[in-house]
């Protein structure tokens, strides 16, 4: 496991407020795609159990801090199944963090697929369409969970931090268990619930095989591919407490004076980067 070195961050913010406290100690994920890679078509899990493959153009490119991989609308990492992802369960708390900076944020002819797993019947997703980043969650067997689809608008050519959490669920439906997050802000609360096993392939960066959409389109393999960048995507089996999530985002997201990330997420891509 990586070690939780707490640092001393003083930073400006993606809203621009300058912010200066401890930084918090947030949790290594089990999952972590840092996309840092600088040729080939391996996406290695920095935690070493995940590693996905890239299907299409693998154009790695500057991101936000060391390299990104550039979408051009007919790329899609697929990612194995794996009891971290989707094998295992029911999986009562989940949250899952994705940087990314699309070309086309107003794009309204299809979806651009940040990071799905699952189908039809059960299963999480994240996108782009019209104007908005969306995230979706569904669980319609055992309980019934029929889903939930929470968006908040983005522009074109700039860096988000996306993230959904199943906040501490069970096998019931109930309030406030689906969360969107946005740059560290909370953007709603939704009923939800946990998700039990799902199969159906997961990818980033395209519908890999089979999603739910909020308009019930996602039918098929290797569909609604994202054109832009993403530079990272995490997932934690954990539901992560706001101080987490609005922490990571402040690190990740915010730049000190000399344009680098003063954070411990650059460092673990430094150490990913030397293995």
């Amino acid at each position: 496991m990586l070690s939780r070195v707490g640092t001393f961050v003083c930073a400006l913010s993606i809203a621009a407020a300058t912010l200066c406290a401890p930084a918090h100690a947030v949790p290594d994920p089990d999952v972590a795609w840092l996309f840092d890679e600088s040729g080939g078509k391996s996406v290695p899990d920095a935690i070493g159990a995940v590693n996905g493959v890239v299907n299409g153009a693998a154009d790695w490119v500057s991101g936000l801090e060391g390299n990104a991989l550039k979408f051009d609308g007919e790329t899609v990492v697929e990612l194995p199944d794996s009891p971290l992802i989707n094998s295992g369960g029911p999986f009562p708390k989940r949250t899952i963090l994705a940087t990314f900076s699309v070309d086309d944020a107003g794009n309204d002819a299809e979806k651009q697929t940040i990071f799905e797993e699952g189908g039809r019947t059960r299963g999480l997703v994240m996108y782009v369409f019209d104007g908005d980043v969306w995230v979706g969650g569904w669980n319609r067997a055992e309980y019934n969970w029929n889903g939930e689809w929470i968006s908040a608008p983005i522009k074109a050519k700039t860096w988000y931090q996306v993230g959904l959490v199943i906040r501490d669920a069970d096998g019931s439906v109930e309030d406030d268990r689906f969360e969107m997050w946005l740059n560290g802000t909370l953007v709603e609360k939704r009923p939800g619930g946990q998700l039990h096993a799902h199969g159906d392939d997961n990818g980033i960066g395209a519908v890999n095989q089979n999603t739910v959409f909020h308009d019930e389109a996602g039918s098929g393999d290797n569909i609604d591919y994202f054109t832009g960048l993403i530079d990272d995507v995490r997932l934690w089996q954990e539901s992560l407490v706001p101080a987490d999530i609005e922490t990571a985002a402040r690190g990740f997201l915010a730049v000190d004076a000399q344009g680098r990330l003063a954070t411990r997420w650059a460092s673990l891509k430094t150490r990913h980067a030397s293995r």
